[in-house]
């Protein structure tokens, strides 16, 4: 007879202490231990004064999340030269008036912005597992998925109102300008490629020569996207979506990136380079998670304060 051997009471209790306590830390702390990443990229003209840009996205606003709310607030204390929202703003469909109360401060600053998927469209409750089979089978948001039927609409239409009274320019799949007290800028954005709602073929054309420098703004950083802001000749090109990961294991980092990118690059500064081109790429962690899987793991929430400088 095959002898069998059991789990030993005390290790199976330890292990599930353990991962109780893992889940209370991403859940209970990191989630809400926010952060503030400062960067210098040097892509600006020689010559050109320095640019602050403070970028926010995913903040997935739910409503009660009164640390978020005042951590945001508190950012418009860096005084940057302009903001860039990539996105994801919401996760309920009540939560309008506490997310426009909580980025209030920042809209009295110079802005533009992009939409993701979760500004359109409610969270829906799924098993975190299906984004790494997602991951093996290269199927991301709608790219090889079929079609969301059912979603909740989200109530994007007052974010937009509010964003455009206060003078942030939208750029959905479509190209603005700011001009500031030292510069004047250009942006070309898109809206989401994860839900398959970018139409670069109406902005493409690359950098617009009148301007002091020029910006490539989208929400999720897919690489047909990258490949043509970079062939067009952007030196920069910000976006969000991944969340950093969310959930990463440490001191390896993350496992997916809800998209195609690769995980090398799913947060802060790296390049990509495509049609014999090199740009710089920020992805931001976003400071916020689907309401549904509120937790965050090596991976702590976050706003990024870049500061553009001269190329040497």
């Amino acid at each position: 007879m095959r002898a069998r051997y059991g789990i030993p009471l005390k290790i199976t209790a330890g292990v599930a202490a353990t991962a109780a306590a893992g889940l209370v830390y991403a859940a209970g702390f990191e989630a809400r231990s926010f952060r503030l990443r400062r960067i210098t990229v040097p892509v600006l003209p020689p010559g050109m004064d320095d640019l602050r840009v403070l970028q926010v996205s995913d903040v997935h606003m739910v409503c009660g999340q009164n640390k978020k709310r005042a951590w945001l607030q508190k950012l418009a204390g860096l005084r940057p030269d302009f903001v860039v929202n990539t996105g994801d703003n919401l996760s309920d469909t009540e939560a309008v008036p506490e997310l426009l109360d909580a980025l209030g401060p920042l809209m009295e600053f110079p802005g533009v912005y992009v939409f993701g998927s979760n500004d359109y469209y409610g969270p829906r409750l799924r098993n975190p597992a299906r984004y790494l089979v997602e991951k093996a089978q290269g199927r991301h948001g709608l790219n090889g998925n079929k079609p969301v039927v059912g979603a909740v609409h989200n109530p994007w239409e007052g974010i937009k109102d509010a964003f455009d009274a206060a003078g942030w320019v939208d750029l959905t799949n479509t190209r603005g300008r700011l001009k500031l007290p030292q510069a004047e800028l250009a942006f070309t954005g898109l809206d989401d490629p994860h839900i398959k709602r970018d139409r670069y073929e109406r902005v493409a054309g690359g950098p617009d020569a009148t301007a002091d420098f020029s910006l490539g703004i989208v929400h999720a950083p897919y690489l047909r996207v990258l490949d043509a802001f970079t062939s067009d000749g952007y030196e920069l090109v910000l976006a969000g979506h991944t969340h950093g990961g969310q959930l990463c294991v440490p001191f390896y980092g993350a496992l997916v990136t809800n998209c195609d990118l690769d995980t090398d690059r799913v947060k802060g500064l790296s390049t990509h380079t495509a049609g014999g081109h090199t740009s710089y790429l920020h992805v931001s962690a976003g400071c916020g998670t689907n309401r549904f899987t509120p937790v965050r793991f090596a991976c702590p929430p976050e706003a990024t304060l870049l500061t553009l400088t001269a190329r040497a």
